[in-house]
């Protein structure tokens, strides 16, 4: 079924809202205007205003997607992820595909980025790798990621997960250590993802310091 455009009006936003008769049909942006040269009077097929119509969604993709890269680095499946909340999943590919092609997405940048964040918000090993798996980062990134992160940690003669530890206990865990509630503490590490053995070292740190006498 052919439909002919008898309007166009530009929209605040910028858009050229296209009319059959006084049925609005749908917007497109500009240079989708420009180069299809949309005029009043034009006739188009289903096909081609279906097609017209997924030019100008995935155009308005890919500027979302260059606005959200702008602001901060993201992974390829955050911001698919991000765009899927406004567009169609072919205009979402398409942005995603658009931001790669220009380098503008980099897994292991952003996980890299983020696993150090993470950790240094006193985040544990386990925690940082579900938190990447949330953001799209692919099981193998992750797990390269922090093993990169570890080594460079450990070469200094550090430990993220013993910091993170430290830093938890002194922040949220000191009062109930202070009160006996040892047992209370270690059980909420162990549901933050810490392995037993690092719980136990830093809890048995923490009362050294604090000349706390605890077996267990």
């Amino acid at each position: 079924m052919a439909v002919k455009i008898t309007r166009i009006s530009q929209t605040r936003k910028g858009r050229f809202a296209l009319f059959a008769g006084e049925e609005f049909l749908f917007s497109v942006d500009d240079e989708t205007y420009v180069t299809r040269r949309l005029a009043e009077g034009m006739v188009l097929d289903e096909a081609e205003l279906d097609e017209l119509r997924q030019c100008s969604e995935t155009r308005k993709a890919i500027a979302k997607a260059f606005e959200y890269v702008s602001l901060r680095d993201h992974a390829a499946g955050e911001l698919y992820e991000k765009l899927s909340r406004k567009f169609d999943a072919q205009s979402c590919r398409a942005a995603v595909e658009k931001m790669k092609a220009l380098d503008l997405l980099n897994d292991h940048a952003f996980a890299l980025h983020r696993a150090k964040y993470l950790l240094a918000q006193g985040k544990s090993r386990r925690a940082v790798q579900q938190a990447l798996a949330q953001k799209g980062i692919a099981r193998e990134t992750a797990a390269e990621v922090l093993a990169e992160v570890y080594a460079e940690a450990q070469s200094q003669g550090e430990d993220p997960e013993m910091q993170a530890l430290r830093s938890l206990i002194e922040k949220s865990y000191a009062r109930k250590l202070q009160q006996g509630r040892t047992e209370q503490v270690m059980a909420a590490l162990y549901r933050r993802g810490f392995p037993a053995a690092a719980v136990r070292a830093a809890v048995r740190e923490y009362q050294e310091q604090t000349n706390q006498q605890e077996d267990f």
